[in-house]
């Protein structure tokens, strides 16, 4: 559905309640959200994830990754181990993850900028976490080539119910929407702008879609991505959905099927940047990704949100919410709440209202073991969404 027919800003019609902060309850309903700052004080962190126990795992830009306390009233310890990172421009510290047998064997799973010939690259690495110290630490997947720029690493990690994982990996700035190629994220003999499913141990998987053409990569899942700053398994499946950043608009939401293109630099709903915002006139490929391209479930026009952090929600403190998705913004400094239709169509999208009214760029989101939505803010604050 396009931008246009969204119902946008119509909380209470899709049953949201978001509105209903500025009045009291009605007698029987559910209390209004409330979106409440913790008190450990972060810088830029980016990735989140909880360990069994309730305490936050959080990587931070710099290059530090640290354990907050379940309350999240303050950082417990700084974890030892983390390699060194590129942290120029927009790479550093990204994303973390548990091992879907961390209980058992402890191993954590972060994402990086790392350094080396011809410039820097997004890293996959894993370490085993004791007490607060990541032991044998190793990177099993690097992204090929490393290019000089500082932007468009992605990249957020997430597991399949089989243990095997998608790791999103952004073009690193290297296409151009006033003069698409295929040169890149449109190229299977580079990993710049993919989606790549792997093994724990960075192997490649059986049942991955065959890239046939020369030089192809190993462990290609899709192509034709920009900037992939946001990743959710839809509950009860393997469907991994995505959000992107556009160019000058053009921001996207993915269903991400195995094997297919996503056309980005060759379609875009965004303009370039020499444009002041996304008009039909300046999209690549005149914007429509249909029959060549996948098409986006919905997008950001004509100015980007930049949306960073996805999570479908399926707990029970918000009842009314489940099965939704909910997308974080950088430069729209919100949150999004999206309901999906027919045929996983958006059916409506808005803003959480208590979230807009922070005024932070939302780095990361995450449903916690209690239920409750868990935000990261650029500003370094842990936000958490309750009632």
């Amino acid at each position: 559905m396009s931008f246009a027919g969204l119902l946008v800003g119509s909380i209470a019609a899709c049953g949201g309640g978001d509105s209903a902060a500025a009045s009291p309850p009605k007698v029987g309903a559910a209390a209004p959200a409330k979106a409440t700052p913790l008190g450990a004080q972060l810088s830029s962190p980016w990735g989140l994830a909880f360990l069994p126990d309730g305490r936050m795992l959080v990587t931070q830009k710099g290059g530090s990754m640290v354990i907050v306390r379940a309350d999240g009233s303050a950082i417990d310890a700084t974890v030892s181990g983390v390699p060194a990172v590129n942290s120029g421009g927009q790479g550093g510290l990204l994303d973390v993850a548990l091992d879907p047998d961390f209980a058992s064997d402890p191993w954590v799973y972060f994402s990086f900028s790392e350094n080396g010939s011809g410039g820097a690259g997004t890293a996959l690495a894993r370490g085993r976490l004791a007490g607060s110290t990541l032991q044998d630490v190793a990177v099993i997947w690097r992204q090929t080539p490393k290019v000089g720029s500082g932007i468009h690493y992605g990249s957020r990690i997430v597991f399949r119910a089989d243990k095997t994982l998608y790791l999103t990996v952004g073009d690193r700035g290297q296409d151009d929407p006033a003069a698409p190629t295929g040169q890149h994220a449109q190229n299977v003999a580079k990993t710049l702008g993919k989606v790549l499913r792997l093994n724990r141990d960075g192997s490649v998987p059986t049942g991955n879609p065959a890239f046939t053409a020369p030089g192809a990569q190993p462990g290609l899942w899709s192509i034709g991505h920009r900037n992939p700053q946001g990743a959710a398994l839809k509950p009860g499946s393997d469907e991994l959905w995505l959000t992107e950043h556009g160019p000058k608009g053009g921001d996207e939401l993915n269903r991400v099927l195995a094997g297919r293109n996503y056309g980005w630099p060759l379609t875009s709903y965004g303009c370039p940047y020499s444009f002041a915002q996304s008009e039909p006139a300046c999209r690549p490929g005149g914007g429509t990704h249909a029959p060549n391209y996948e098409e986006p479930k919905t997008t950001w026009q004509p100015t980007s949100t930049a949306p960073s952090g996805l999570a479908f929600y399926d707990g029970d403190k918000f009842p009314e919410w489940r099965g939704q998705l909910f997308a974080g913004a950088l430069v729209g400094r919100t949150l999004f709440r999206i309901v999906l239709g027919a045929n996983d169509g958006v059916a409506s999208r808005e803003e959480v209202a208590v979230v807009a009214a922070l005024g932070k760029r939302i780095r990361a989101v995450k449903q916690g073991p209690d239920g409750w939505i868990y935000l990261l803010s650029d500003d370094g604050r842990i936000i958490r969404l309750e009632r």
